[in-house]
């Protein structure tokens, strides 16, 4: 994960979960990234390296190379505003040459309770994460557990903030 540095402060960040669920996680923060240090993030040796991205005319996507089914996959995922990443991904040419991966049709977000969306496809960097992760690994990747949690989280985000409504319409 590389996190937007205001994406840590809020309270609604889904990527300290993901953090907590999967065991080999590594969250990175960060806006701009030397381009020696990035490279050593997203080159490691035995691993090809996927950007959890959409292809999108901004930011076309280069075409993905021939891979060795044998090797496992490094997926790098930005968290940060459609806008923040977009930014992250252009100032970044190595973010940029990275193959994508794209979730042609996301399922609906949880999200939507507690952080606005402009379009419908527009899902956490945690439910991306996990419709990624189903995607690469197949029936084996149980990901009712940390959606379960996950809704449990946007839940108590809401609940939280209910009371504060309520208190401004006074």
């Amino acid at each position: 994960m590389l996190q937007h540095p205001q994406e840590q402060r809020h309270a609604k960040n889904s990527v300290s979960l993901l953090r907590l669920s999967l065991a080999h996680c590594e969250v990175v923060v960060g806006e701009r990234f030397a381009p020696g240090v990035l490279e050593a993030l997203l080159q490691r040796p035995g691993r090809h390296t996927r950007l959890l991205y959409p292809d999108m005319p901004a930011a076309p996507a280069p075409p993905a190379p021939a891979t060795a089914a044998c090797m496992p996959l490094r997926l790098v995922v930005l968290d940060a505003t459609w806008r923040k990443s977009l930014r992250m991904l252009l100032e970044h040419p190595a973010l940029a040459a990275l193959p994508r991966l794209s979730i042609a049709a996301p399922a609906p977000t949880r999200y939507r309770a507690i952080r606005a969306a402009r379009r419908a496809d527009q899902v956490s960097t945690l439910e991306a994460t996990v419709q990624a992760l189903a995607l690469l690994e197949g029936p084996s990747f149980d990901a009712a557990p940390l959606l379960e949690a996950f809704g449990c989280f946007v839940a108590g985000v809401a609940a939280r903030r209910r009371p504060r409504a309520h208190a401004d319409r006074a």
